[in-house]
């Protein structure tokens, strides 16, 4: 509306809630007068345990040996088959290998130094003690650097509970197992899996009891002035409002759900209050998707990372007919049903990915949407889970990367080329520059190039 403009910052404010606002076009005159007219450049890191069955991930007729950029596959196997549909919106990456995951002598305790490895690309030191050493890792690289820019550095989620103590893997203490965020190289930022507990974070929702969550949605704290500030905007960001507060109230009311459900399931001897945590798998993920979207949305945050299952996960997927645990497979021994079973998994953890890719997608931001805006990955820190094999990790590189990535293609790296300098590569596109993250040795090319 002409003359009317909004502070990019706008919340809307209730008893205990300040709600913030996605970007709305009354908000770009500020910004102008800012000389900010750009949207951020958000990153995402997803994270996948026990590796993936890789005949069922390259397409059909790879060769490894071969390097350099290719037009992305017209089919791909069952595993990487649900990206087909982002084929414009993708790279994959492969011949990426994170070298410090390796023993390098000190024997036993893959899945340990695959986690804590993953973002940090340093070798962990072996320990079940106190005396925790891993690296940095490349999201808080960025927290850090964007600090203040945003009313949080980073997210941490995850859809798995770890301990942070005691030995998980030969030696290596449960954090590395469990963690693929290090804020510090001895100090991991363990996931929170609640998503009750990140919607209250991100709204500032204040502390009810249990059953007036059910009665007062947080959105009739803030509706007074909802509606005064619609009935200042103009159509388009009238329609924008709406649909975010729809988005909101959606994800609260899976929230409200899933905490009914547990309420039904408690025993009246259980202190313990009732969980937020829904009980099937795909429902827990998409809602934490759901939530980092609209922390991005509203520029809440602009790094996070989504821990999707924990390194030597014990979790069984009855809801695809698996009963078994999913660690306990990988180590197939060439067992085709095992491995059946694997591809499976696999396949179940990608149609989260896909859901979540199409929110991106269809969420606008500024004179784009959230996916053109942002640069997410996914992946694993093995190839092969049953052998252990560190190297040509599986990769999806997602997103525009605000104008600096050329989506749309596969990419065949040479053998050995460390994960690392992907990811001094994402952060020079976010505006941090970096000489070097772990043991990368340059920039990985091909990302922007035709």
């Amino acid at each position: 509306m002409p003359g009317k403009s909004l502070r990019r910052r706008t919340l809307l404010r209730g008893l205990g809630t300040a709600l913030a606002l996605p970007l709305l076009d009354a908000m770009i005159p500020a910004f102008t007068r800012a000389a900010a007219t750009k949207a951020p450049c958000r990153a995402a890191f997803l994270y996948v345990p026990n590796g993936i069955i890789m005949e069922q991930w390259l397409p059909a007729g790879f060769d490894i040996t071969k390097t350099g950029v290719m037009p992305f596959p017209e089919a791909l196997p069952r595993v990487s088959q649900a990206l087909l549909p982002f084929r414009k919106d993708i790279m994959l990456l492969s011949g990426l290998t994170q070298n410090a995951g390796r023993a390098l002598g000190d024997g036993p305790g893959d899945h340990g130094r695959a986690g804590a490895n993953y973002l940090t690309c340093v070798h962990p030191k072996k320990t079940n003690g106190r005396d925790l050493w891993a690296g940095v890792s490349v999201d808080q690289i960025a927290a850090k650097r964007l600090e203040g820019r945003t009313r949080f550095s980073s997210l941490e989620l995850g859809c798995e509970e770890g301990v942070q103590g005691g030995s998980c893997d030969n030696g290596y203490s449960c954090a590395y197992s469990n963690s693929i965020s290090w804020r510090t190289p001895n100090a991991p930022n363990p996931a929170e899996i609640r998503p009750r507990a990140v919607f209250e974070r991100l709204f500032a929702a204040r502390e009810t009891p249990r059953e007036a969550r059910y009665q007062k949605s947080i959105l009739d704290v803030v509706t007074g002035d909802a509606q005064q500030l619609s009935a200042t905007l103009g159509g388009a960001d009238k329609r924008k409002l709406d649909e975010y507060l729809s988005s909101v109230r959606d994800v609260e009311k899976r929230i409200e759900s899933a905490e009914r459900n547990s309420a039904a399931e408690a025993t009246p001897s259980m202190a313990a209050p009732a969980s937020s945590i829904p009980t099937e798998f795909s429902e827990h993920a998409r809602v934490m998707f759901d939530l980092m979207t609209l922390a991005f949305q509203t520029d809440s945050t602009r790094v996070a990372t989504v821990l999707l299952a924990l390194e030597q996960s014990p979790r069984a997927y009855p809801e695809i007919g698996i009963p078994e645990a999913h660690h306990g497979l990988t180590h197939h021994q060439g067992d085709r049903e095992k491995i059946e079973k694997v591809t499976q998994i696999n396949m179940f953890h990608m149609k989260q990915l896909a859901y979540l890719l199409n929110k991106l997608r269809n969420t606008p931001d500024g004179d784009g949407t959230l996916l053109d805006h942002m640069m997410l990955t996914y992946g694993s820190g093995f190839s092969d889970g049953n052998a252990h094999d560190h190297a040509n990790l599986p990769l999806v590189l997602a997103g525009g990367g605000c104008g600096t990535l050329k989506p749309g293609r596969f990419i065949q790296y040479a053998k050995e080329t460390p994960m690392a300098n992907l990811f001094v590569a994402m952060l020079d596109r976010m505006g941090v520059p970096v000489e070097s993250v772990g043991d990368s040795n340059g920039q990985l090319g091909y990302l922007s190039e035709l």
